[in-house]
């Protein structure tokens, strides 16, 4: 057995003369320990935010989005999507045109985003389990073209589920001179009718702002015949995602820009890895201060130990080995700690799992969820283990050293 670590380990778990040492040793693994604790359960509660925003944002995103690089608008027959559309590994390629419009009911008046999409829409993405109402998913029926409405677009509007009269859709000509007497006449207006359900992701990002439609409602709207803001790709199953992302944008080359669900929201999901961060190192800054009673059980546990190291010399410890001794014994309190701490924290994070202990509210269903989410991911606890290690290691060295040569002179 390494002798350090032997002489160490009485030390630890040893009876010391002065009990207040085996006090300060003990509230040393419990600062530690709920140091450790709190960075698992923390970042755990950040993953569960992650991943309940991005199960939001799944629903409509599609796997693939593939847009212009230049301008806003490229020709659906362009020979590059062509090539794409006809790869073995896309399932589903649906053509959407999107742009900003006029929405009117009755009084009531919004700027909304129309999306016109294909027929296939509802294979691409999950829009059917998010349509709330009596009515059914449908973009158009022989010449009427009916608008799904986001939950939030419907409430600005005064709309429920179903309305009765023509949603009216105005948008700017793209060609022509804005009479000033009769501004009417530089709009394109048009008409969407209910389907009888609308859509709700709880983002306003897509509920307070989206209508969804047909295509070639929007072509006809935005005079933008033949054109397309983005080609949206649902791969087959087993596909490898990361293979086939790199071999479409290598097709796509410079002239168009290839985003995965998580780069379509680039902002959201980076603001909430930098809130993340943030958290893990003020965290950290605590576990530096816990750190600081391991200096204070070392300086103590030195002192009352010297007559032990007089002795560990004469039989030949050399200083090196001496000094390892209480490193080891630092070392061990953080490894300790960093276990149990650790341990707790993951228990506590599977009982709120099942559970949902610590609730977002008192009135149920004012928030999305309950309960705070939660999601363990094993990366972070590794990285939770050695953040204590090193934090550990680091903050015993120079207190050792500096106490050894006193007591070595």
């Amino acid at each position: 057995m390494n002798f350090p670590f032997y002489i160490a380990r009485r030390y630890l778990f040893s009876k010391k003369s002065t009990n207040a040492i085996n006090v300060i040793s003990g509230i040393s693994v419990v600062g530690v320990a709920v140091a450790s604790m709190a960075l698992v359960v923390t970042l755990s509660v950040f993953n569960g935010f992650h991943d309940m925003v991005a199960s939001f944002f799944t629903q409509l995103d599609p796997q693939l989005k593939i847009t212009p690089a230049k301008g806003k608008t490229a020709a659906s027959n362009d020979s590059t999507l062509m090539r794409i559309r006809q790869l073995d590994e896309v399932a589903i390629a649906t053509d959407v045109l999107e742009d900003q419009a006029l929405a009117v009911y009755g009084d009531r008046q919004q700027m909304v985003t129309i999306k016109g999409v294909d027929d296939n829409y509802d294979k691409l993405t999950h829009i059917r389990q998010i349509l709330e109402g009596d009515g059914d998913y449908a973009l158009h029926a022989a010449d009427m073209n009916y608008g799904i409405l986001g939950l939030g677009v419907a409430y600005q509007l005064g709309i429920g589920y179903t309305y009765r009269e023509p949603l009216k859709i105005y948008a700017p000509r793209r060609e022509g001179q804005i009479n000033m007497a009769n501004l009417q006449d530089g709009f394109v207006e048009d008409e969407l009718y209910s389907p009888g359900v609308l859509f709700s992701i709880k983002q306003g990002k897509y509920d307070k702002r989206y209508i969804i439609t047909a295509i070639q409602f929007t072509r006809n709207l935005f005079d933008r015949d033949g054109e397309l803001t983005s080609l949206e790709l649902r791969l087959k199953p087993g596909s490898n995602f990361e293979h086939v992302k790199a071999k479409v944008q290598e097709m796509a080359g410079t002239r168009f820009v290839v985003r995965d669900r998580y780069e379509q929201q680039e902002d959201t999901f980076r603001i909430m890895k930098v809130e993340k961060l943030m958290a893990y190192i003020f965290l950290t800054f605590i576990l530096v201060i816990a750190c600081f009673n391991i200096i204070g059980s070392l300086s103590m546990l030195m002192i009352d130990k010297r007559n032990d190291v007089v002795t560990l010399r004469n039989l030949g410890a050399s200083d090196r080995q001496i000094i390892r001794i209480f490193l080891f014994e630092g070392r061990m309190i953080s490894a300790i700690g960093a276990v149990i701490g650790i341990a707790i924290g993951l228990l506590l994070c599977l009982l709120q799992q099942q559970f949902g202990l610590i609730g977002l509210g008192s009135t149920e269903g004012s928030f999305v969820v309950d309960a705070y989410p939660v999601s363990v991911h094993p990366w972070d606890i590794v990285v939770v283990f050695f953040t204590v290690l090193a934090v550990g290691f680091i903050s015993v060295w120079y207190p050792v050293h500096y106490f050894a040569k006193r007591l070595l002179n």
